[in-house]
């Protein structure tokens, strides 16, 4: 009955007075109600020493919290700053750009102040012009030209849907089979092209101006048809340029040498361009290619995605804009230039890896690149060997395509 009685008095609530938290002024949350709260009525009160080794540990919470808050808060103001200052740089740009270069194209577009600016990275609202300007037009595509091509390709669309045979004859040559197998993969590519940015696919607003400018690409040039990759070129030209103007840049943009010759599947001249960038690999990386000749790593297992998309795919969409900026200035010799400046960027990591795991990292990069590194380690990419630029050392090769692996004879010399 003794127990039964103390088990009844303990198991009774405490009255409201035993509740009131003693000395406090406000709500104690987490940790803090056990550092500094009173101990409730029923238990015995904290030792003196122990009530003070908790409030001193208390205090030094509070002091680290408020180090952790400023820290944080000029973290967050020097953030502010540098966009601040980096809006104001883009501002100041693209007055130039428009009031300077634009209007006066001709006669700027290769001087040492506009190349200046040109690898700072062109201002989005400018982008679409310059590079259309850089592009050219050599292939003299009229938007009516577009309109027509993008006719045709919603005939055989409308033909391929129904069922029917395909009535154009002057594309012949070029089985149903092949082209039904063109117009299928555009389908399927469309949905994985920037998934995660979500207009490209399926009810997107971009959706239907991408498969105007892929469809209408392969009536212009049913030779090429659609290869997988060029969803990426024509969803970057997409979000800078209208429909039209942004197929006369695809257009114009595939029909350079080094794309052609990648789209088209050229092996003896992908061959030659792989061999032209193993010499200059070895000239700026002796280290790191020694390595790859020794893991049997060789460029292509890595250069044609990124080539085939010239890197909108396998880097971030603003760094490879950068990319593509320079691109437009410098031609194909800036797109091997880039591949040395990412292999420069992670030599170190690279030589400690073997052939699966360097093969998995260069087919799917970091996604936090960020871009001023980036661009400083192509900056210190050398385009020369041996007194011979890029063009000459590719010239070279061509002469002697047998001499792909070790290099043309008048490279020795």
């Amino acid at each position: 009955m003794e127990y039964e009685d103390q088990a009844g008095r303990a198991s009774r609530p405490p009255s409201p007075k035993q509740n009131v938290r003693k000395n406090l002024d406000f709500e104690p949350l987490s940790t803090t109600a056990l550092i500094l709260e009173d101990r409730p009525a029923n238990l015995p009160a904290k030792p003196a020493e122990e009530a003070q080794k908790h409030r001193q540990q208390y205090e030094e919470m509070v002091v680290q919290a408020k180090k952790r808050e400023l820290k944080e808060a000029q973290r967050r103001k020097k953030q502010l700053e540098e966009r601040c200052r980096q809006e104001e740089s883009i501002g100041n740009a693209v007055l130039t750009w428009n009031n300077e270069i634009l209007p006066n194209w001709e006669t700027m577009w290769c001087s040492r102040k506009v190349r200046d600016l040109w690898w700072q990275g062109i201002p989005p609202s400018v982008r679409g012009k310059v590079w259309s300007l850089a592009i050219g037009n050599e292939l003299n595509i009229t938007h009516e030209l577009f309109h027509i091509c993008l006719a045709r390709a919603k005939e055989r669309w409308r033909c391929f849907s129904a069922g029917g045979p395909d009535a154009d004859s002057e594309d012949a040559g070029f089985s149903a089979a092949d082209r039904e197998a063109s117009l299928e993969l555009i389908k399927l590519d469309i949905s994985r092209t920037f998934p995660n940015l979500c207009i490209f696919q399926q009810g997107g607003p971009y959706h239907d101006m991408l498969h105007s400018v892929l469809g209408a690409y392969t009536c212009y040039r049913p030779d090429v048809g659609y290869v997988q990759g060029m969803s990426f070129i024509a969803a970057v030209l997409i979000l800078n340029l209208d429909t039209a103007d942004a197929f006369i840049a695809f257009s114009n943009l595939l029909n350079k040498p080094c794309q052609m010759a990648f789209f088209r599947v050229d092996h003896g001249l992908m061959l030659t361009y792989f061999a032209a960038f193993e010499v200059f690999f070895e000239e700026n990386l002796p280290k790191l290619f020694t390595h790859f000749k020794k893991n049997s790593l060789t460029p292509d297992i890595y250069l044609i995605d990124w080539i085939f998309t010239l890197y909108s795919k396998s880097l971030p969409l603003d760094l490879a804009c950068r990319i593509w900026d320079v691109f437009c200035r410098d031609g194909e010799e800036f797109l091997f230039r880039t591949a040395l400046g990412i292999l420069r960027l992670f030599e170190d990591i690279l030589t400690r890896m073997d052939f699966i795991h360097v093969a998995q990292f260069l087919t799917r990069l970091p996604e936090d690149l960020p871009a001023d590194e980036v661009f400083a380690s192509i900056a210190a990419v050398q385009m020369q060997s041996r007194s011979k630029k890029w063009a000459q050392v590719l010239t070279a090769l061509q002469r002697d395509s047998r001499e792909t692996e070790k290099g043309s004879p008048s490279l020795r010399h």
